[in-house]
């Protein structure tokens, strides 16, 4: 239904998530793994992380058409070890290959307190936080990495060399919502600045450079030279972090070798993802209790500062605020349901 602006639109959750699956298998995409990124985008699009949420259909359903992803392949799961688990993907999206391997994890770790998970050869779009929100639910302390679309500098640099490489980390509570954040390593998401070049608006200074090297504010010439990793060196130095134990650690690409196998079709690139939770419990059952109180306690006394805003709770208030619907700007609307139409 149209909002009251005529530039917005008011869906249904059920009808984000009928429009994502419709479109996916419409494309050609196979129903499971169609159901498992329009629950991905949903719940993005709730949380109004608008980054992941139905703008990311745009570039999966350009990698369906082009046929880099496997279209039907089903994510199979390998336990190398008790705790170390794989799946391969099989260059499928990742959204089904994470719900075939997460429960898995959170199995292992809750049998023998620590667990790792390597997922291979995916096509990675989807925001970490909902990769590890599962675990952190579960009473599980959770960390995830992948690779991104190599479009970032190193610190001191002009050249795209790293991908933008996102962090997430999740801790159970407090009440019940867990403490989760992800953020990439660069100064922004490059789902953002595509964002920022859609609308016509420019970037704040810091985040890109151009092709020719000199700071940019303009999104097109960010994207056509290259992203600036956050806080300088240090930004830099996990973002190489990120590159090896989500590439070479797990045995997949790292962001310059994904690059180099991309066809430009507008999608998420090939990669791996790596997965470790830890249960709290493994360091002493009797003292669980006492241990995640001290935590809440942490987040109780950072709230009592004017000012501070905890990761996550920005997503919690919206998630409360959109569980009727979410409103969407109706050129993007129209452009997703364009998508629909024979290519």
């Amino acid at each position: 239904m149209t909002g009251a602006a005529a530039d917005t639109v008011r869906l249904t959750l059920g009808e984000v998530h009928r429009l994502c699956a419709d479109t996916l298998t419409g494309a050609g995409l196979g129903a499971a793994h169609a159901q498992a990124i329009a629950r991905s985008i949903t719940r993005a699009q709730v949380d109004e992380c608008h980054s992941h949420g139905l703008y990311r259909l745009i570039g999966y359903v350009g990698s369906v058409r082009s046929g880099k992803a496997e279209r039907h392949a089903l994510p199979t799961l390998t336990r190398v070890t008790p705790v170390v688990l794989r799946v391969d993907a099989h260059r499928t999206f990742a959204p089904l290959a994470i719900e075939t391997g997460v429960p898995a994890l959170i199995e292992a770790a809750k049998t023998y307190g620590i667990a790792a998970l390597a997922i291979r050869d995916c096509y990675h779009f989807s925001a970490l936080w909902a990769d590890i929100e599962p675990a952190a639910e579960a009473g599980l302390a959770a960390w995830c990495f992948t690779i991104g679309q190599s479009c970032v500098a190193p610190a001191g640099g002009t050249q795209p060399l790293l991908g933008t490489n996102p962090i997430a980390f999740g801790w159970p509570g407090p009440e019940g919502r867990p403490f989760l954040f992800d953020f990439a390593t660069s100064a922004a998401a490059r789902g953002e600045i595509e964002l920022k070049r859609r609308a016509g608006e420019p970037i704040p200074p810091g985040w890109a450079v151009g092709p020719d090297g000199a700071p940019t504010t303009d999104p097109a010439q960010a994207l056509a030279g290259a992203l600036l990793p956050f806080g300088g060196h240090k930004g830099s130095a996990l973002s190489m972090m990120v590159e090896l134990i989500a590439g070479p650690l797990i045995g997949d690409l790292t962001s310059r070798q994904s690059m180099a196998v991309e066809n430009g079709d507008g999608g998420p690139p090939l990669g791996g993802e790596l997965f470790i939770a830890i249960d709290p419990a493994v360091f002493g059952a009797e003292s669980l209790a006492s241990r995640l109180a001290d935590a809440d306690e942490l987040f109780a006394l950072a709230r009592q500062q004017p000012g501070v805003r905890l990761p996550s709770e920005r997503r919690y208030a919206a998630r409360e605020r959109n569980r009727e619907g979410v409103t969407l700007p109706a050129k993007l609307v129209a452009e997703l349901r364009a998508l629909s139409a024979p290519a």
